[in-house]
């Protein structure tokens, strides 16, 4: 049987779609319009014969039989975009604009101080830093790669773990001398709580605390609730309330004593930091140099830490 380039084109056309959501993000990357990414699906299903998308006004679904070709295809079409690669020898040279959504804490405190090393290692690559919203699209702010804290929905997005920090429970002495220190998690009910909006729900995040074989949930209150972790923290060290925070960044403020972790024999509670790329094909080199250097640096800072 005769290869059939055209069907390739097409799978790879749905590939596209698939990884960026719609028509018009397919065709930014395949330098195509809307209506050429459209017709060049309605092509391939008239060559297979079967429904491929489900389509509305609002959004594109994939069909049953549309997801098991992608499924089965994208493997594939992965192996054919690295053999390329490799054909065109561009593996190991750097270089180019990268375009990288950072998560502050992690910025500030992780990658800013290594970024003289990143420059040595690639000197061609211009590497530009953004703050962008956990849960903004990626693709149509022209993202390479961002780097987030919490579990990431599954999507069609690439993700990494690069590391996991302890969250912890922490006040200000003044707050302490004026309203007590509480004892147990469960007597937070009875204090201010400063909550943090989950940037992924929209809503705050619920207090937890682990421990081995034992987890309980706690409900709080308080009347300030934030989305910018360093108010959050300004706030906290005025004696304002209680906040939850990642062990990240705090860690001077804990040495010298201007906020007191409460309960140190809970340490079990962890949160997730991870690159995220936005799509499951292979990186181009520039990304894949920035994110083995991130996986690099978050080692050596969960070596510190521990």
């Amino acid at each position: 049987m005769a290869f059939d380039g055209r069907l390739l084109a097409g799978v790879s056309v749905l590939a596209s779609v698939v990884e960026s959501g719609s028509f018009t993000h397919a065709g930014e990357i395949l330098g195509l319009s809307p209506s050429g990414v459209s017709r060049s699906v309605s092509r391939l299903e008239e060559r297979i014969g079967v429904r491929l998308l489900d389509r509305s006004t609002r959004s594109l679904r994939l069909t049953g039989e549309g997801e098991r070709l992608y499924e089965l295809a994208a493997p594939h079409l992965l192996g054919i975009e690295e053999a390329a690669t490799l054909a065109s020898g561009t593996v190991g040279q750097v270089r180019g604009t990268l375009r990288a959504s950072v998560n502050p804490i992690f910025a500030r405190n992780v990658l800013a101080p290594w970024l003289p090393e990143f420059s040595r290692r690639y000197p061609g690559l211009q590497l530009t830093l953004i703050q962008h919203p956990d849960a903004g699209d990626l693709i149509s702010d022209g993202i390479d790669v961002a780097i987030r804290f919490g579990p990431q929905p599954g999507s069609a997005m690439s993700s990494r773990r690069l590391l996991e920090t302890r969250v912890l429970t922490v006040a200000s002495p003044g707050y302490l001398a004026a309203h007590g220190r509480p004892g147990m998690p469960v007597d937070l009910e009875q204090h201010e709580c400063l909550d943090f909006i989950d940037p992924q729900r929209g809503r705050p995040f619920e207090w937890e605390f682990r421990r081995p074989s034992e987890t309980i949930p706690v409900k709080t209150k308080g009347r300030f609730t934030f989305t910018d972790v360093d108010t959050m923290v300004t706030a906290c060290l005025a004696g304002t309330g209680i906040a939850q925070v990642l062990a990240f960044g705090v860690e001077r403020h804990l040495a010298d004593g201007s906020l007191v972790e409460l309960f140190p024999d809970w340490p079990d509670e962890t949160f997730p930091l991870y690159a995220v790329r936005p799509s499951r094909r292979l990186a181009p080199a520039k990304t894949e140099a920035f994110l083995t250097f991130c996986v690099e640096i978050s080692k050596a800072a969960a070596e510190k830490a521990a």
